[in-house]
């Protein structure tokens, strides 16, 4: 059961970096407003976002086939965990009551964070990745 759950964790959290990856790339005004709207407006440069993207890629399919996670487990971990500081008043208050700006939909960065980290701390019990096979 361990084996496949995080098989499971490890393939949903990887291709959720693909997608904001494809997201970037495909949809790059998309990308400008949530970094002016969530970062502080850091790389709204449609070039930066564009080559972010690229790497989120990447990175998202290494992570579902399960290579080289010694890099890119970490790189998953603080992608969400910047992610889910930019959302903090959704984590505090989801349905924005006594903080203006909090999303329900975004209290699931919360979530994802958790389990990025199950990732990182399990890595060893992630028998089923293709860099675990290969000894």
């Amino acid at each position: 059961m361990r084996k496949n759950s995080l098989l499971l964790l490890r393939i949903a959290l990887g291709w959720l970096m693909v997608v904001w990856g494809v997201d970037k790339l495909i949809n790059v005004t998309h990308a400008v407003r949530v970094s002016e709207g969530f970062y502080l407006g850091a790389m709204t440069s449609t070039g930066a976002l564009q080559a972010f993207g690229v790497l989120q890629l990447v990175v998202g399919l290494l992570i579902v086939a399960g290579l080289m996670r010694r890099f890119t487990y970490p790189f998953l971990l603080a992608v969400t965990g910047v992610t889910l500081l930019a959302v903090w008043k959704s984590i505090i208050d989801p349905w924005g009551v006594f903080l203006k700006g909090g999303n329900l939909v975004f209290f699931s960065s919360a979530v994802i964070f958790a389990g990025a980290l199950v990732l990182l701390a399990f890595q060893a019990d992630d028998t089923i990745a293709l860099d675990a096979r290969r000894g």
